[in-house]
């Protein structure tokens, strides 16, 4: 999800909030605060529950606004959410005095589950503060919409509701061929398909013994439709990488001790992951780190060994 914030910034406002995005001035630009955004949320430890970008841009009467997206993306119904919303606002508030528009995102399936305030009252001292929230599970009474778009975060938006919805490993895959097919039908740049691929991948993930069918019906779709975009060579490769890595791990655990030896495996698995979108790829160290599962310092090491 984050990697699809950071590439569809301006999609992802004019299809979940579309009000904000009426709003922004887009032909000044955005741009993203990232280290801003970790001064406030450094002690948060919410791991992979949570997904967070916090986007500077113009509002139509030139005054800077900042945009803080925070998207609930795994678990069950918080009741902190909502005050972890306010403390967000007031931290940016409080350390960089600007105006802050604070958006939540709820990839959950609860139906019921649905912050929009924070309220805090005692002895005549009162607080209450709202936030826009968009809810992506309502957005399957109205997947018709979502198909006929051609904003590309409703094919995100289609992804993330199907990647909790389907569990069945055929069904995973048949949904996945569908969205990708759609790719190459709406006419996108080889670019555009190449990222949009990459997001859906990560996030619609199959059993291994899938991966071999989704990939030759991949392919199927290319040569109909003559635009050999994704290279499946290079993909089985990059499993290939992955599958010799953890080999290689297991092998070192025989004598360094199984548990340590599955790590290891894991871990080289994720870095042959990052070197081939690295070699093959025009992605930013940011979303290759967060498709990989890596920190940032190591995708910065594996570039610069790729350089050299």
């Amino acid at each position: 999800m984050k990697g699809a914030l950071e590439h569809y910034s301006q999609e992802f406002l004019e299809l979940l909030f579309p009000a904000v995005h009426e709003q922004v001035d887009w032909s000044r630009g955005y741009s993203f605060l990232d280290k801003e955004l970790q001064q406030i949320t450094a002690d948060a430890n919410s791991g992979r529950r949570y997904t967070d970008k916090l986007v500077k841009v113009y509002a139509h009467d030139n005054s800077e606004t900042w945009v803080l997206i925070h998207a609930k993306v795994q678990g069950e119904p918080e009741h902190a959410f909502a005050e972890r919303m306010y403390t967000y606002q007031y931290r940016l508030r409080d350390r960089y005095g600007v105006d802050v528009v604070s958006l939540a995102v709820l990839a959950d399936t609860s139906p019921s589950f649905r912050p929009v305030a924070y309220h805090y009252a005692r002895w005549g001292c009162e607080l209450t503060f709202t936030f826009p929230t968009a809810k992506l599970i309502d957005w399957e009474a109205r997947w018709e919409e979502l198909e006929g778009s051609r904003n590309v975060f409703a094919l995100v938006v289609m992804a993330q509701i199907q990647a909790k919805r389907l569990k069945d490993g055929n069904a995973r895959k048949a949904f996945k061929v569908a969205l990708i097919r759609r790719l190459y039908e709406r006419g996108y740049r080889r670019e555009q398909i190449l990222r949009l691929f990459t997001v859906i991948d990560w996030m619609i993930q199959l059993p291994q013994g899938l991966e071999r069918e989704f990939l030759q019906a991949v392919y199927a779709i290319e040569e109909e439709k003559h635009m050999p975009y994704i290279n499946t060579a290079e993909r089985l490769g990059m499993e290939k990488g992955r599958l010799e890595g953890l080999e290689q791990g297991l092998e070192q655990g025989l004598e360094q001790g199984l548990e340590q030896g599955l790590e290891q495996g894991r871990l080289e698995a994720k870095r042959e992951t990052a070197r081939n979108l690295i070699a093959r790829t025009e992605m930013d160290d940011h979303t290759i780190a967060e498709i990989a599962g890596l920190a940032m310092d190591d995708v910065a090491q594996l570039r610069a060994e790729h350089s050299h």
